[in-house]
């Protein structure tokens, strides 16, 4: 549907990946968590596991409707429900109390909580619907570059018709 309407309206669509973000939050837990050993190892794997988290937000239609930074802490607050390295409710009124802004504490969590759902409602492809995308996306390769190469055999063909025509027409001179 989106991509029906990106070709009508003919404009490009840029999504940025929230990775960046998540590399953020994650020093910016560092200095809320203080720098002892235990806590930077735990917040290593919280990266790491929230980066997992992240592929897995980008298979969805979420980064069409989420700002990157809701994305990260999304995949960082499910992260953190497994590693359980942090108090993510309290970091995130910290965050929200360091800004000033109009969003409330639950306003955050509401958009969180959506990105989870996309997130669990995602639902991977099968092996057949794959090969059948793998199909059509060839065949869409293979439009162009049968299109560009359709139109330089007409032009050649239309050079070498020329070209014979020129040499089959007799000269006024003979």
């Amino acid at each position: 549907m989106y991509q029906q309407r990106s070709l009508s309206l003919d404009f490009d669509l840029i999504v940025y990946a929230p990775y960046r973000s998540v590399q953020g939050f994650i020093n910016d837990m560092e200095e809320f968590c203080g720098s002892v050993d235990d806590q930077l190892q735990g917040l290593t794997n919280l990266h790491e596991s929230a980066k997992m988290d992240v592929d897995k937000i980008m298979l969805t239609d979420a980064p069409l409707l989420f700002p990157p930074g809701q994305l990260a802490l999304a995949a960082l607050r499910s992260s953190n429900g497994v590693h359980k390295i942090i108090d993510f409710e309290r970091y995130l009124t910290r965050i929200l109390s360091r800004q000033n802004t109009e969003h409330t504490s639950s306003e955050l969590i509401e958009s969180l909580n959506a990105i989870d759902s996309w997130v669990r409602k995602y639902k991977f492809p099968s092996e057949k619907d794959l090969k059948h995308i793998n199909r059509k996306l060839k065949s869409c390769w293979g439009l162009s570059s049968h299109d560009d190469s359709k139109k330089r055999e007409k032009k050649s063909k239309h050079k070498l018709k020329k070209n014979s025509n020129e040499q089959t027409l007799p000269s006024l001179n003979e």
